[in-house]
């Protein structure tokens, strides 16, 4: 059981809605971690994304998050292109990954067309494998950190892929917010970490770092369930020599049912 357990994720308060809500209905003590921020490479990369989609023409536009769609309407809208944006978009087959990022393209005026059920990179790649997209171009807004896979996978299947790089990531920089996170930890009453990608796994080590030498804080760790949404995530992880569950349904209530699963089995 879970009940009473403080379970934190590396997710700012704002971003990690969808997990206090699962730790209310648990009966869990949720808290937030702000592992990273997000770094805009600035109003260029509207006509960078625009150019590409004249030059390019591709059949698909795929959106990896709700925050890669936000950067990118928002900026058009700041800078008078947003309509501009918005028919470009819409003049390509949608594919977004996960609810949170479908609901946040439908505000800005975007039907989505495709929502893989697997909500990762391999996902995007069974929903074009599904759909035979086989010669079809595809372009890609993400973020400046993310890994090569995506694009490599749909190069096998076929798929000519045309990324645009939005934003870049960084750590958190006001760790102030992890004083609650500090405190708890140090008393040995945080039960489970939740980590969400492999960019917030380096914020987090590069942030605790700072506060314990290396050994130390894997040894804490090691007293914890830590819980990785996904297999680049878990490749991330696995860097710093900490053990680890992989969630096998890569999203945050995926991660939280492991974490069901590993207090029931302690209790039992």
């Amino acid at each position: 059981m879970l009940v009473g357990k403080t379970i934190a994720i590396t997710r700012s308060k704002s971003d990690a809605t969808e997990f206090i809500a699962l730790c209310q209905e648990s009966k869990v003590i949720p808290v937030p971690l702000p592992t990273i921020e997000i770094i805009s490479k600035g109003e260029k990369i509207i006509d960078e994304f625009l150019e590409s989609i004249d030059r390019e023409n591709p059949d698909y536009s795929v959106f990896l998050s709700s925050k890669a769609v936000k950067i990118l309407f928002d900026t058009a809208k700041n800078i008078g292109k947003f309509e501009k944006l918005q028919l470009a978009v819409a003049n390509t087959i949608v594919m977004s990954i996960g609810q949170k990022t479908s609901t946040t393209l439908e505000t800005y005026g975007i039907k989505v067309n495709h929502q893989p059920k697997n909500s990762s990179s391999v996902g995007v790649g069974e929903e074009f494998s599904q759909i035979n997209a086989v010669g079809k171009k595809v372009i890609i807004p993400r973020s400046g950190a993310a890994n090569s896979f995506l694009k490599e996978l749909l190069n096998k299947i076929g798929i000519d892929v045309v990324e645009v790089f939005l934003y870049d990531v960084c750590a958190f920089r006001d760790t102030t917010q992890w004083n609650e996170f500090r405190e708890l930890f140090s008393q040995n009453n945080i039960d489970g970490v939740i980590f969400t990608s492999a960019s917030s796994v380096r914020g987090f080590f590069e942030i605790m770092l700072k506060d314990y030498p290396k050994k130390e804080l894997q040894n804490n760790l090691s007293k914890l369930s830590l819980v990785s949404i996904g297999p680049f995530t878990a490749e991330e992880l696995k860097k710093f020599d900490v053990s680890y569950v992989t969630s096998e349904i890569h999203t945050v209530a995926g991660a939280f049912d492991v974490l069901k699963n590993i207090y029931g089995k302690l209790n039992t």
